[in-house]
Parts: structure tokens; sequence; C-alpha cells
């Protein structure tokens, strides 16, 4: 059984989708240990709580420096001794000892085809902001391990969304969300729980049938 801690910072849209495919059967073997976010009032907090799954706030407000908090932090998550941790709309910056203590064991969605519209400063609408103003006409959604960059780790799962010539960012995301991102993040998380996932010279390898 994986277990699993999400990491969220806003509606946790993300989290319930892997919530929901857990209880339809679609992700197998995995247990939700906990969610833990970095905003008292994100809505992902009551989602996790309306699910039974230990719920936790752990703030940079509420610590005297960054230090204090990755701490704080690297501690909460080593409590509920995650084999998994995943990213789903977490605006915090990993500290790099948890990247290193947990190497290809974490793994984040970013809304959009990497390595389009990623990186620093890209997150939230601001990625669809960037893709109809650079007037793609198809974008999507990755899964990918994390690494010490922003967005730079191997990929594991692509989704490509059309762009609508009267789509607004809003109305882009929520597309990308139903899409791709409520699609693959549930099924790259069941391929690592049965074991059809490796790495292998940086790259992901997935085990076929």
């Amino acid at each position: 059984m994986l277990k699993i801690l999400v990491c969220v910072s806003g509606g946790g849209t993300n989290l319930q989708a892997v919530i929901d495919a857990a209880a339809k059967g679609t992700v197998t073997n995995t247990q939700i240990v906990g969610v833990i976010s970095n905003n008292q009032n994100a809505y992902a907090l009551e989602r996790a709580k309306q699910a039974g799954i230990p719920a936790f706030c752990v703030s940079p407000k509420a610590y005297a420096d960054r230090e204090e908090f990755n701490r704080a932090f690297l501690e909460k998550t080593e409590e509920l001794q995650p084999d998994l941790i995943v990213l789903a709309g977490f605006l915090v910056v990993i500290p790099k000892e948890m990247i290193r203590k947990y190497a290809n064991r974490i793994i984040n969605i970013h809304p959009s085809l990497i390595p389009s519209f990623c990186g620093t400063g890209f997150y939230g609408l601001k990625v669809h902001e960037a893709a109809l103003e650079r007037g793609v006409k198809v974008t999507g959604a990755t899964v990918h391990f994390v690494d010490e960059g922003t967005d730079t780790g191997p990929i594991i799962l692509q989704k490509p969304v059309m762009v609508n010539e009267d789509d607004t960012p809003e109305s882009l995301q929520k597309r990308v969300m139903e899409q791709a991102e409520w699609v693959i993040l549930p099924e790259a998380i069941d391929r690592i729980a049965n074991g059809k996932i490796r790495i292998e010279n940086g790259k992901v390898i997935q085990k076929t049938e």
C-alpha cells in the first residue's frame, strides 16, 4: 500500500480528483495519510476532513523565518511517513533537504506541457495567461518528479488540451483541470503505487502490461 501525503495551497480540486479516483477504484493500492496546506483557509483542508483524512496547516507566517518553517514542514512530513509526496497546487518552495531526502518520491502537477510555460513565476492563472498571449493552439498538463530545479524533474505523464479561439485564462484553466490535471494526476499515482514506473538516467520508464 503506497502511503501518500498531498500538499496543497488552495481549493484542492486535484486532491478531490485523487480522493474520487481512489473511491472509484481507478487509483489502487494507495492510502492518503495526510494533507498539508500552507494556508489555514485553504478549502483543501475541508475536503480532507470530509474524506476522513488527517489535515494540517503548516504556514510560514507562524514561524520566525523560512529555515524554521522548513524544519517544521519536514518534521510534519516525517511524522506522516509517506512513501510519496504529491504537490497538488502547492505554492511553496520545497526545501532542498526534503527533495534530497525524498528523491524520486515527490511528484508535481503543472498546468502546461512542460517545457512550455513553466519555471519560476509560472503558476495558476499566470500559466494560462501566458499561453493565450503566445497564441498556442494546444496546451495541457504535466505530472513530473520534483528535483532541485523548478519544473525540471523527469516527466511522468502529459495530456494535451485544445485552446479555443474565445478562451479566457479562466475558461482555459477550467478545461485544463477537467480534461488533463484531474485525469493524469490520479493515473500517475496509480502507476507509481503499482510499480509501473521507474527512473533510469533521469528519465521515467513506463512498464507496459
